[in-house]
This record gives structure tokens, sequence and C-alpha cells, in this order.
């Protein structure tokens, strides 16, 4: 924790010259740049392989009509043919998961009194009027229009606008890419639940940034936004 408290004063002791007071929440936004173009090339990975497990939709057909009685056997061919295809159904996943502990350690950085055995510094630094260790209730102690209310309503606002474009997008993705049924009109138990919430995961991103830290909801603003920003180019 200490290193990288450390890590993020340093960034924002560079970034002090162009940001001023908002330095240390200009170093989260560049780290959360930072780790995600680090975990780029998996995320392209994994738009190349959405694209081949969209390929074997058909395949995958099939093998439902085949073996839609035993769903052992089906399971098994399934795998067989990912297998055989050098498709790995999981591939999508890692992307996300890899961000997982920067968001933790962002979480805990900014929730924490004492680093190290000595006070914070982290939590006396701001974004405008907003201090970063302090959350959207804390914020509507000084007002719904208080300065720190204005600042999560525009972290709101740009929440809402990426969420209204993800879910454009997702739907677009889903009516080019759609899951060929299995034979007689039949879907996967449970896929039609999924592909109806799907769009709308984009909107929880509202939930997270109003009961995390400042800091943390930084990173899951600039995140969400460069994720489907991201989709948007390797899916076109």
């Amino acid at each position: 924790m200490s290193v990288f408290a450390t890590l993020v004063e340093r960034l924002a002791d560079l970034l002090q010259p162009l940001f001023g007071a908002s330095a240390a929440a200009a170093a989260i936004v560049l780290f959360t740049a930072l780790v995600r173009l680090l975990v780029h090339p998996l995320s392209r990975a994994a738009a190349r392989g959405r694209k081949a497990r969209t390929a074997l939709q058909p395949k995958i057909a099939e093998l439902r009509k085949k073996h839609g009685k035993n769903p052992e056997k089906l399971q098994r061919a399934v795998l067989e043919l990912h297998a055989e295809e050098k498709v790995s159904p999981l591939a999508g996943c890692l992307p996300g998961l890899l961000q997982v502990p920067a968001f933790f350690l962002l979480y805990h950085l900014f929730s924490s009194d004492t680093i190290g055995g000595k006070a914070n510094e982290l939590l006396g630094h701001q974004l405008l009027a907003a201090p970063l260790g302090e959350r959207w209730v804390d914020a509507l102690d000084g007002g719904l229009f208080g300065g720190a209310g204005l600042v999560y309503a525009g972290l709101f606002g740009v929440v809402a606008c990426v969420a209204v474009f993800s879910y454009r997008l997702s739907k677009r993705m889903m009516a080019a890419n759609p899951v060929v049924p299995a034979g007689d009109g039949e879907q996967v138990p449970g896929l039609g639940a999924v592909t109806r919430v799907m769009p709308f995961m984009s909107f929880f991103t509202l939930v997270t940034v109003a009961v995390v830290p400042l800091a943390a909801a930084l990173y899951v603003v600039t995140s969400t936004t460069w994720s489907v920003v991201e989709r948007a180019v390797l899916y076109r």
C-alpha cells in the first residue's frame, strides 16, 4: 500500500503544474489509462476470441441438436470444439479480471486513515471541491448543488452518457451477431435472460460510483469509458 501511495503521490507531483489542486485526481486518471494500456493486448485477443466464438455458433447449434438430451455429452463436445478451433470461452473475462486488483488498491488506499503507520496524506487531495477519500453521501452534506455535489453530478452525467452509448453498442453488436438457436427454435436455458440484461450492465456503474470513495469512482468512470470506446473500435 505504501509503495502504491508513493506512486500516486509522484504522479500527482508531476501533474501539479498542469492540474494544481486536482493533480492527484489527474494522477488516478493517468494510472487508470496505464492499466488499460497494459491489458489492451488481452482486450484485442478477447475481441478476436469473440468473433471466433460467433463463427462457431452454427457448429454449436448442431451439437445441441445432436446431443440435446445428454447435457454431459453436449458439454464435452462443445469444449472439444473450442479446443479444436483454439478458441477459449473465457478469454473475454481476462481484461476485466486483471483490473480488479488495481481498483481494490485505490479503494483501500483512499479508505484508510493511515498507511505504513503514518497519516494518509492522500486523503487531503481533491477533485475541484470534492475530497478524493469521501463518497457521494458525504458530498450531500454540503447540499446537492454544493461544490462536491456538483462534481458528483458531473461524474454521474458522464457515466449516464457512456452507459447509453454502451447500451446502443451492445444492442447493435447482438443484432449483428445473433445467437443461433439449437434447432426447433430452442436456446440455451437462461440465455435469453442474459441477452436481455447484458445491454444494461453499464448502468450499474452509476451505483458503483455512488458508494465508493471518489478516487475509486474516478478509476471506474475512466476504465468504463475506455472500455466502451475500445469495444466500439475493436468490434466495428
